[in-house]
């Protein structure tokens, strides 16, 4: 089994390029589209340079795997399947997530049965990687369509955690919950010590090098916000107490649009042209509350 780990440092992602050499088959996990919300524009050149080199491996891509509906970077898992005939999985807890976000932007003639994606995702399902088995793990609580995937040593946990020094991802989005994250990390505490979280994101200060994964051992002993003796109840008041002061991700609202459909563009209006949504002079967070 061979890993590279690419890092796109506008939105902070890892994007992972699982591999079986021998019989050279590829899954390609959390792939970032860059898009600039000032232009409206979206760069395919992070993404051409990890086809780049699965083709120079002679890797045949058979898998998009997401870890969760992100809301900070778009997908380009749609990009990947027109390109490679790649097939895109990801939790069944997108359908909840869809029947959210379709409400939120008003989107109301699309799909909310996942039927964007190749495969929905439980716990404790088996995809094969040519000689790979990969594990599904349901790691819910940052969002509720979370998952983790296992492969021999390597477990790709999405936002569940981040590095030691940086903690956890926030759980107040639809499907959030601090309890259940709670539950998911003491779940992959319990993976073997020298197991490797490859991380989704990753935020370096002073010019520090990213870090792509973690151990088991090292999170357990050193994560600032829950180590393995961390108790339920700290770390759900210090999660709600710091998800309270945290400002919405920068590319929200284009990411969740394009995200719950598998990375594909919105429909085109009639002049051709696809368009993202915006509420003027309106919270999303108002909007998810269902408010008026």
């Amino acid at each position: 089994m061979k890993i590279q780990s690419f890092h796109e440092p506008d939105s902070g992602t890892w994007t992972h390029l699982l591999a079986d050499p021998v019989r050279q088959r590829a899954a390609i996990i959390d792939p970032v589209w860059v898009y600039d919300p000032v232009s409206g524009l979206a760069d395919a050149t992070f993404i051409d340079q990890v086809l780049e080199e699965a083709s120079q491996a002679g890797l045949q891509i058979d898998w998009v795997l997401e870890t969760h509906a992100h809301a900070d970077h778009l997908t380009a898992a749609d990009l990947i399947r027109k390109r490679t005939g790649a097939k895109i999985a990801c939790s069944a807890g997108i359908c909840g997530v869809q029947k959210n976000f379709v409400q939120v932007f008003n989107m109301m003639e699309t799909a909310t049965d996942g039927s964007q994606f190749d495969l929905l995702l439980r716990d404790g399902d088996v995809i094969s990687l040519g000689d790979i088995d990969i594990c599904v793990i349901a790691t819910p609580g940052h969002t509720g369509d979370s998952i983790t995937y296992l492969a021999e040593n390597a477990a790709f946990i999405g936002d569940t955690l981040f590095a030691p020094s940086f903690g956890t991802a926030r759980c107040d989005f639809p499907g959030g919950d601090a309890a259940q994250l709670y539950e998911s990390i003491m779940k992959l505490y319990q993976l073997p010590g020298d197991t490797h979280l490859y991380l989704c994101h990753d935020y370096p200060k002073d010019d520090k090098v990213p870090l792509c994964r973690v151990s088991v051992e090292d999170s357990r002993q050193n994560n600032i916000h829950i180590r393995a003796d961390t108790g339920r109840e700290e770390f759900i008041a210090m999660r709600k107490g710091r998800d309270s002061q945290l400002s919405l991700p920068r590319l929200i609202l284009p990411s969740l649009q394009v995200n719950i459909l598998a990375g594909a563009a919105p429909e085109s209006d009639d002049n051709g042209v696809p368009y993202l949504r915006t509420p003027f002079n309106r919270m999303i967070t108002d909007l998810i509350k269902g408010e008026t």
